[in-house]
């Protein structure tokens, strides 16, 4: 008999978690505080299935069965037999508490409880808990139907058991799983951050951003810096890296560009808009120097990935997985590095560090785990 899985929170982040378990034949029960996204729930979840089955990805069957295995209910003591319980609800730590601790009056000791942020700490939220054992993360990113990547995170307190059982009711449901430390922005949108920033260092140095993006691309990168910049949206970039920046101390690693505040001012925040950075151009010619650029970026990538495997609870492997996944990147930050040498990444950070303008300064020293033989 398949587990019941719970869900809570029928946005399009949930309601994706949802549909993921129930394609993989679990019973899920889901729910949301908002009626009108209740009432809407199993009709937008046919609307994305039957697009599936016109293009021919998905059979008739297939679609009916995943219907067939959601229930959308009004209350949480509907929740009680579920094995894991993942909440997809507002980003703000009292409301993720609040609502485990409704969970834990319902459900037994045993259901596991996680949450989907990455922004939140998960030793925040598993902080009020009765059993903080079985709180932890499943970092699914969107859209979750699609995405093969979850970030696992524990917080200090989870259980081996839970991680165990975390990652097998989740990797049957199709997804790769890799554990990360419970830092902020977990390896993904951490990582990320200097793809975007050191675009922004170079736009600040007169670069274009289709210069940048086309060099990017050159490497085999899916889409350059501002594109996808452009396709996510310049106010989500600067939220996330505004973050980012709050959370790690206002480190100039995570520094917010004035490139990117004023595109947020200006309303040109991409696709979504009509007009970002690049979009709706046509890609620009790779410049002459693309390798520079490329290598560049490359650089700070592979510095932050290794200031996060310095930290511990991760490994090289499972950050070049992530990155792979999360973002459609043709490498990772630990195999680009043992395609540059590290004797060369130490160079370019030097000289990067030492030509830095006083913003910056700081930005480019060598994680420990990268400055050592």
């Amino acid at each position: 008999m398949q587990p019941i899985i719970g869900v809570v929170g029928l946005g399009t982040m949930g309601l994706g978690i949802a549909q993921t378990y129930a394609a993989a034949g679990c019973s899920v029960i889901a729910t949301d505080a908002f009626a009108p996204a209740r009432d809407s729930a199993r009709a937008r979840m046919a609307e994305a299935l039957a697009a599936r089955v016109a293009a021919g990805k998905l059979t008739a069957d297939a679609r009916d069965a995943t219907l067939t295995n959601l229930r959308v209910v009004e209350s949480l003591t509907a929740f009680a037999p579920c094995a894991l319980i993942i909440e997809a609800i507002v980003e703000k730590p009292w409301a993720k508490q609040d609502l485990f601790t409704q969970l834990e009056a319902i459900v037994p000791p045993t259901t596991l409880l996680a949450t989907n942020t990455s922004s939140i700490p998960v030793a925040t939220i598993a902080a009020t808990a009765q059993h903080p054992d079985r709180i932890l993360a499943l970092h699914f990113f969107n859209p979750p139907t699609a995405m093969k990547l979850v970030e696992l995170a524990p917080h200090a307190g989870t259980s081996e058991a839970a991680l165990a059982t975390a990652r097998s009711l989740t990797e049957a449901a199709g997804k790769t799983v890799i554990e990360c430390p419970d830092r902020p922005g977990f390896i993904v949108n951490r990582c990320a951050r200097p793809f975007y920033g050191e675009a922004f260092a170079l736009l600040e140095e007169g670069r274009s951003a289709g210069a940048v993006d086309a060099a990017l691309q050159a490497a085999g990168y899916r889409l350059g810096p501002f594109s996808l910049i452009d396709l996510i949206g310049a106010d989500i970039n600067l939220a996330a890296t505004s973050g980012m920046f709050e959370a790690m101390g206002h480190h100039p690693r995570y520094h917010p560009f004035d490139a990117l505040k004023a595109q947020v001012a200006s309303g040109h925040l991409g696709r979504k808009t009509g007009i970002g950075f690049v979009f709706p151009a046509k890609p620009a010619a790779a410049p002459a120097d693309a390798a520079t650029l490329t290598e560049r970026i490359e650089a700070t990538l592979i510095n932050e990935a290794a200031w996060l495997l310095s930290e511990g609870g991760t490994t090289p492997e499972g950050i070049d997985t992530a990155m792979k996944l999360g973002l459609n990147f043709p490498r990772g930050p630990f195999e680009a590095l043992a395609h540059h040498g590290k004797a060369r990444i130490l160079a370019l950070l030097a000289a990067l560090e030492s030509a830095a303008p006083a913003h910056l300064k700081t930005r480019y020293l060598p994680a420990p785990a990268l400055d050592t033989e």
